[in-house]
């Protein structure tokens, strides 16, 4: 029996910054410990969840056998209606009581928020009685994209970030970037800089100087990069602060509070935007990347993130694509019953799903076709 709080620690971020590679590494990585996730992101096809839910949920020996915690078989809950901090009653404090139910089963809460969320409306939920009584917030670890800050973007694609506000109907704030990036600092227990192999060292002192003041001195800054994946101290000591976050969310300041409190107006811009998934057999994985590439640059799609089927490949393929960067990966193998398809989508503006299909057909092996 637990007598201990559930720990949860709660990731936040723009899109694209690296939270779901994060928690994916901290489930590949760290053993022992019977890890419960809440993912909430935007996109038609939940391309995140599943990412994290090929990713084998860790538990101590002799654990197999108990049932696994409510939400589906891997311990994943998916909150796709709409901006955590804007849905918390709705949405995540109703799985939160389902993980608090079953609180004898879990270990560790990781949650992943949307790249529009504020962690404060979060982290406030866990003083409600039904949540403060077994649940504290470890800590709040922000991500950040360490070149894109350095270039004063914020965000890898602020086009992205504009087209996921557009796409979130329930979303009840619509801050600048610098004062959504400010108030996802304002709150944070540890601040990662991620893609730190693609900083100078005048960039590093340049994202240092930014951060610092905008954090407290007490609020460490750790950069990070591809090595985090294979060190498994260092992920399992971001599961271990035990700051109590909840404790002192109240006292934060941030932009999001001032607006209210001043009467600001806070309904978003309704500019059209688009999103479709394609769905093709196996592909030719060199033809499908290479098709996939001349759309980044002939469109103007944000964001492409799917799965593909390359012949002969026993493992399933992630693509992923920020801007013009095209990304790919073996993540795990085909279930037996699971259809071999690819499927991506896209998120962008003005473009055609029948073209975007009928451009990455050709790429769909004889088999296929």
């Amino acid at each position: 029996m637990q007598l201990n709080k559930i720990p949860a620690t709660v990731v936040t971020g723009f899109l694209g910054s690296g939270k779901t590679t994060l928690l994916a590494n901290i489930l590949r990585q760290v053993t022992g410990k019977r890890i419960a996730v809440i993912v909430n992101e935007f996109g038609e096809q939940d391309i995140d969840s599943s990412l994290l839910r090929s990713c084998a949920l860790s538990c101590e020996p002799g654990c197999e056998d108990e049932q696994p915690v409510e939400g589906d078989d891997s311990g994943i809950y998916e909150l796709a209606n709409g901006c955590i901090c804007c849905t918390v009653e709705e949405e995540f404090l109703p799985v939160m009581k389902k993980l608090v139910a079953r609180r004898d089963d879990i270990d560790h809460i990781l949650i992943e928020t949307s790249g529009l969320a504020l962690p404060k409306p979060l982290v406030q939920a866990f003083n409600w009685p039904e949540v403060r009584q077994h649940c504290t917030v470890d800590a709040i670890i922000t991500v950040i994209d360490g070149p894109a800050v350095a270039a004063g973007r914020f965000a890898n694609d602020e086009d992205r970030v504009a087209a996921q506000r557009l796409a979130d109907d329930s979303l009840d704030h619509d801050p600048s970037l610098q004062e959504l990036f400010d108030d996802q600092l304002s709150a944070a227990d540890l601040v990662l800089v991620s893609k730190a192999d693609l900083l100078s060292a005048d960039d590093k002192a340049q994202v240092e100087a930014l951060i610092a003041a905008r954090v407290p001195a007490s609020v460490k800054t750790l950069f990070i990069d591809q090595t985090l994946t294979t060190d498994t101290v260092q992920l399992e000591a971001l599961m271990g602060i035990q700051a109590a976050s909840e404790r002192n969310i109240d006292s934060i300041a941030n932009h999001h509070d001032r607006h209210h409190a001043e009467g600001a107006h806070h309904d978003h811009a309704h500019d059209h935007f688009d999103s479709c998934v394609i769905t093709l057999g196996e592909v030719d994985g060199a033809a499908l990347e290479q098709k996939l590439q001349a759309l980044l640059e002939s469109h103007e799609i944000y964001r492409a993130k799917g799965f593909a089927a390359i012949p002969g490949k026993p493992m399933r393929r992630v693509i992923q694509a920020v801007g013009e960067r095209l990304d790919g990966y073996f993540d795990r193998l085909w279930g037996q019953d699971e259809p071999r398809q690819t499927q991506l989508v896209f998120i962008g503006r003005g473009f055609n799903s029948a073209e975007l299909h009928d451009a990455l057909a050709s790429a769909e092996t004889a088999a296929s076709v």
